[in-house]
């Protein structure tokens, strides 16, 4: 397995499959890294993932180099141009978008043939994917993931020990509003 190549993709597809199979009450699957820092305790990121009606995950059209400029035009007309999107990897689909994941054919194939150099298929495949099967309606279109890019670069900040704070871990947690099931939260 690869940054940023196709590989990552097939082991968060196998990923998807076996958690798919081994519990079927399995009703939402999250992505993370190791390096995320939960900011809230598992039985409210439970509430509130069970309850939510979208899905978690980053999928916007970019302008520009980063963006559209990774579209590969082999892949039209099976994906067009105007429905190339870029996100986060990191996700939290609901039960029936993470199987219509581990049972595409059409899309991955695709993106395995033509998503090469300067196109990171983590970036682009799903996010792409929910654009084509499931349009602005079923997404929230952010991530459950909070992420500093303020510095530039094709890397995050880091925080270290002294920059985490009880005042920034409250500023994180109530700093900024979003959408949720239709209200506004923060």
């Amino acid at each position: 397995m690869k940054w940023g190549e196709i590989s990552m993709v097939e082991a968060e597809r196998r990923l998807l499959a076996h958690a798919l199979l081994d519990d079927h009450s399995n009703a939402r699957f999250v992505l993370l890294s190791e390096s995320h820092v939960p900011l809230f305790d598992f039985p409210t990121v439970y509430s509130y993932l069970l309850n939510s009606t979208k899905v978690y995950l980053e999928s916007y059209d970019q302008p520009g180099a980063t963006g559209r400029g990774r579209y590969n035009r082999r892949m039209s007309p099976v994906v067009a141009p105007w429905q190339w999107r870029k996100g986060s990897q990191w996700f939290d689909l609901d039960r029936g978008l993470a199987a219509d994941v581990v049972a595409d054919r059409v899309y991955f194939p695709l993106f395995r043939r033509f998503c090469r150099r300067n196109c990171y298929a983590d970036e682009h495949y799903l996010p792409t994917f929910l654009n084509i099967r499931r349009p602005s309606s079923a997404g929230a279109n952010r991530s459950l993931t909070w992420v500093d890019w303020s510095h530039g670069g094709p890397h995050p900040a880091r925080f270290t020990r002294m920059e985490v704070t009880v005042d920034f871990l409250r500023w994180l947690r109530d700093g900024s509003t979003c959408t949720y099931n239709g209200r506004t939260t923060s």
